[in-house]
């Protein structure tokens, strides 16, 4: 007995894993070739004036950073985070509108001529319950705005170097809401030729696996019993959630490696006494493609009705009470252009397939790049070790590092805008690399 280990705490991860990923990284992104684009993009000139705007503001923008870190608004209460972002734009003579699209913590600006294409810079500012900006979108909102200001600016001084149209875009609800989706759907992406946004990470990677998410809750509906006297009277709704739960674990050895399912039974019953009545259990579904997506989904859904069948049970599925995420579909010629302008800043962006595919989330975004084409980079804003949705993160996203991603990211995002809306040679290949992946979707519908 002596040699068990000590059973009132829980073990400790092995690192080994996490330690060979961080080793295979650097390897990879030691042989990675240096970014270069075959685009000229915009006039040297241009990116001058954005980088001088971007220096001029850069206490304003440290402030907004902070401010926004602090309020920690969560999904579509995000009030404070918009008003100071409307300040912020107000003061420079911009007109705001807020609350569109359905959702009152909407917002959206624009600049330019007004003659051309249109490009959108996107903002979220939305945090986690408890633990605040644990994915730094206080960064993500900082950079939007910076790039929109010094757009703006440049637009102020020479009206011709800005063609087209900027819009500034703020998204709420990313956090498990898919706010995007629910404006997409009211029109927010409608006439946009482009989308392009950053987000904070442990590395500066140019593209990066996100992977497509669906949301489900699964009820089990039995019948109650006394669990002693009368048992075989009951059905247990209990066990038929028990039964999927442990369905899903034996899924994962059949399904793709870069899918992920993960479940908890929300209920499972009131009293040992009592055969349970009626058991909930909600389910993450994600997978690397639509495609994947989709399938893995259907094969879920069989695993629910196979519970039920075999608990003599009742089952009620609701796929997506919020909209399902698809996965990001980066868009190359962009990418590249983002990459140039972060290494004049000193920061080297690793290609994708450098970093380790298997440690992916998901985004929202992923709906905004099967509708119109896009970028979703990430810039480092803490430590590699340093987790998304941890509260390490979260106060990392307030350090001088932080304030430092938001100023780069602003500059890489006003660049990448500017050499869309200024180079044909490039606007023509975005588009026609958006045709060969396959194009718009009927997002909306997907799923059903």
């Amino acid at each position: 007995m002596s040699d068990l280990r000590d059973l009132s705490h829980p073990t400790a991860p092995d690192e080994s894993y996490l330690d060979e990923i961080t080793r295979q990284t650097r390897a990879r992104a030691h042989r990675a070739a240096d970014w270069a684009s075959e685009f000229t993009g915009a006039p040297d000139s241009s990116r001058t004036v954005i980088a001088d705007s971007l220096e001029a503001a850069q206490g304003e923008l440290t402030e907004l950073l902070h401010t926004i870190h602090s309020l920690a608004e969560t999904a579509y209460d995000e009030h404070d985070s918009v008003a100071e972002i409307a300040s912020v734009l107000g003061a420079r003579g911009i007109d705001v509108d807020t609350g569109l699209y359905g959702v009152e913590t909407t917002l959206r600006a624009t600049t330019g001529s007004g003659n051309g294409r249109t490009i959108a810079v996107l903002a979220e500012y939305d945090a986690l319950p408890e633990i605040g900006h644990a994915c730094g979108h206080n960064i993500i909102a900082t950079a939007g705005v910076g790039a929109f200001l010094a757009l703006h600016a440049l637009y102020e001084a020479d009206p011709d170097s800005v063609p087209g149209t900027v819009v500034l875009l703020g998204t709420p609800a990313e956090e498990g809401h898919s706010g995007k989706e629910v404006m997409a759907r009211a029109g927010a992406f409608d006439g946009l030729d482009a989308a392009i946004m950053v987000h904070g990470y442990g590395y500066d990677c140019a593209d990066q696996v996100w992977l497509g998410r669906r949301l489900l809750r699964v009820t089990f509906s039995g019948i109650a019993a006394h669990a002693s006297a009368q048992p075989f009277m009951g059905r247990n709704a209990l066990d038929a959630a028990n039964l999927f739960y442990q369905g899903l674990g034996l899924l994962r050895q059949q399904m793709p490696p870069i899918s992920r399912l993960h479940a908890v039974i929300t209920d499972g019953g009131t009293r040992p006494s009592i055969i349970t009545e009626s058991a909930t259990v909600q389910c993450y579904v994600r997978s690397k493609f639509p495609e994947t997506l989709k399938e893995l989904s259907d094969r879920v859904e069989d695993a629910t009705k196979g519970a039920a069948l075999m608990t003599g049970t009742g089952v009620e599925v609701d796929w997506d009470e919020h909209p399902p995420s698809l996965p990001v579909r980066t868009n190359s010629a962009l990418t590249a252009r983002w990459a140039e302008h972060e290494q004049t800043r000193g920061r080297s962006p690793l290609p994708g397939g450098v970093l380790d595919e298997s440690i992916a989330a998901s985004t929202d975004f992923g709906n905004v790049s099967y509708r119109i084409p896009g970028i979703h980079p990430l810039i480092k804003t803490a430590d590699a070790e340093v987790a998304l949705h941890t509260r390490e993160f979260a106060e990392a996203a307030k350090t001088p590092a932080a304030e430092t991603a938001a100023a780069d990211a602003a500059y890489g995002l006003a660049c990448t805008a500017l050499d869309f809306l200024t180079d044909d040679a490039l606007a023509a290949e975005v588009v026609d690399e958006f045709a060969r992946d396959g194009g718009a979707i009927d997002v909306e519908n997907y799923f059903t």
